[in-house]
């Protein structure tokens, strides 16, 4: 009796600490996330992603309309430049899911003619794995080539790492045995 419920203890402690490290999906532009032109001067993607803490594994989602629009990844010289020309990566599906698979920033503008130019791009910076629970977030001076981002809260879930599920493994497997 003793072993089935150190079992199912186990069972329930690998999968609560695994869907607190699962990767986040966030929609550009908060609830709403529509990829289109700001609706006015007072707002812009650059400011929502300051209030939003993006980390290795996340996937951005932008939602647009497709053949009429598109997102394309840039270098920061493209972005600055609102620059179409050569993207990184070029996202036409009208629901484009971008895994955010490094630290450091990402730049994404429009691909409709003279859309960026009107705001619609967006900067964010990725946190690095070792800016943990104890870490404070990255200054700016660390990514000089990248946006100057105040640091944004973060919930406890995408703060923990890797290294609770390999405890909570382990734990569970000792009550097992």
């Amino acid at each position: 009796m003793a072993s089935s419920s150190s079992l199912l203890v186990a069972i329930f402690s690998f999968i609560f600490l695994c869907s607190l490290v699962a990767a986040n999906e966030v929609s550009v532009g908060g609830k709403s996330g529509d990829w289109k032109i700001p609706p006015s001067s007072s707002y812009s993607f650059i400011e929502w992603a300051q209030k939003a803490r993006f980390k290795v594994g996340d996937f951005i989602v932008f939602r647009y309309e497709s053949g009429k629009d598109s997102v394309l990844e840039v270098t920061k010289e493209a972005y600055d430049s609102c620059n179409t020309t050569n993207p990184l990566a070029n996202y036409t599906d009208g629901e484009t899911k971008v895994k955010l698979d490094r630290s450091g920033p990402f730049y994404f503008i429009s691909g409709a003619n003279g859309h960026c130019e009107k705001g619609q791009k967006l900067s964010l910076v990725v946190i690095s794995p070792r800016h943990s629970v104890v870490s404070p977030a990255p200054s700016p001076v660390e990514f000089e080539d990248g946006p100057t981002l105040a640091p944004a809260p973060t919930s406890s879930s995408a703060r923990l790492g890797g290294g609770y599920v390999v405890l909570g493994l382990v734990l569970g497997l000792w009550a097992w045995f």
